[in-house]
């Protein structure tokens, strides 16, 4: 694949510069992404400029991609438009929960494979993202600590993100939130090929068996070791960029901007893999 790849940090992210959109569609180029993406975490293709229809089709040579939640957008029910405008998207209303690190699909099954998301329009001030590799601070723990959270367990759920997102709501808006399934996940996740990672971040209720404060204090504590500044890379969006990031491995965060910004992004997501057991 032509294209200059460059490291962007030690920790985490690569940076592809000088291809266009059609020239991922092509099994050469999936194969190439999955190889950075297994090694950094992150893989930054600038300025890309990849269409709908191309973002599908090159989403569906990494995975099988999932159908979004409200449809998608014409003739393509995979991409879904990520915005604080209630006029492009109907769970605008929800996209400040964004603000705060999560992982995507984490009310899933199974948390998703990977997501990526283009620019198609960007931000005057805020709507950076962050990343922060939890397969980095897994493996910067103590073998203490590996063994102390090898078997626990942790539910996530939707409300425990809004709440942080709008901690006045209404009772009405809480029940909405209540509607949405809680799911329980193991604090390490372990792939296929042995990686291991931690999940963690805003959809995190409680540990399960654990206390409540001893439970928030262990997750608020993990949530800050992942995130201290040697295992974030934050990416300032440029209209064309396409970021694709390792979901299980990479919490993310949206800086925050403004419900008048003109941000738009579209973004496909694959659907998980099993955790070994």
């Amino acid at each position: 694949m032509a294209g200059t790849v460059s490291p962007i940090s030690p920790e985490v992210g690569v940076e592809v510069a000088g291809l266009r959109g059609h020239q991922l569609v092509d099994p050469a180029a999936a194969a190439e992404c999955q190889a950075l993406l297994e090694k950094h975490g992150v893989v930054v293709y600038r300025e890309l400029n990849i269409d709908d229809a191309d973002l599908v089709a090159f989403s569906r040579m990494l995975g099988t991609v999932v159908v979004a939640p409200t449809g998608g957008i014409e003739g393509l029910p995979e991409v879904s438009k990520i915005t604080l405008d209630p006029a492009e998207s109907v769970l605008a209303a929800y996209r400040k929960g964004t603000f705060f690190w999560h992982i995507d699909g984490a009310n899933d099954e199974l948390p998703q494979k990977a997501t990526l998301l283009t620019a198609r329009q960007v931000s005057d001030e805020g709507g950076d993202t962050e990343f922060a590799n939890t397969y980095a601070a897994y493996d910067a723990l103590t073998d203490d600590e590996k063994a102390q959270f090898a078997t626990l367990r942790v539910v996530h759920s939707f409300a425990a993100s809004q709440r942080l997102a709008e901690p006045d709501a209404s009772e009405k808006t809480r029940a909405l939130w209540a509607r949405v399934p809680s799911r329980e996940h193991p604090l390490v996740w372990t792939r296929r090929s042995g990686r291991k990672s931690l999940l963690v971040g805003a959809t995190t209720s409680h540990v399960v068996g654990w206390p409540e404060e001893e439970s928030r204090a262990l997750l608020d504590r993990l949530l800050a070791w992942s995130t201290q500044p040697r295992f974030v890379l934050r990416h300032h969006w440029r209209p064309g960029d396409l970021v694709i990031w390792d979901n299980t491995g990479m919490l993310h965060r949206a800086i925050p901007y403004t419900a008048t910004s003109r941000r738009l992004m579209h973004r496909t997501t694959l659907v998980g893999e099993e955790v070994v057991a």
